[in-house]
């Protein structure tokens, strides 16, 4: 007597996760944060080039806001915070907040 080994076809379906939603972390102009510590803030935090970042706060100079990055929520708000508490160790009022992303 042998024995039968009976194979089934899988018909499930793997499901798909879905991706966090994402945010924006935007950097908005102030008349007293120097314009060389923001460039220095996007380089340690959102790890910018130098002309990158010049680009950036030059925007957000001259437009009023300029988006720097688009995150997770978590990771958005991790960084804007850091980047805010930078300038506030220097006495600084940079702002920066965060918005889904539509």
């Amino acid at each position: 007597m042998s024995e039968q080994t009976v194979v089934k076809p899988r018909t499930g379906t793997t499901p798909k996760t879905a991706r966090p939603p994402l945010w924006k972390v935007i950097l908005l102009n102030d008349d007293y944060t120097p314009r060389e510590f923001v460039v220095g803030v996007l380089k340690k935090v959102f790890r910018m080039g130098e002309e990158r970042a010049y680009a950036v706060m030059l925007t957000a100079h001259r437009r009023g806001a300029c988006v720097i990055a688009v995150y997770a929520r978590d990771i958005a708000e991790t960084k804007a915070t850091e980047a805010m508490e930078l300038a506030k160790e220097k006495g600084y009022p940079l702002a920066l907040s965060t918005e889904p992303e539509e």
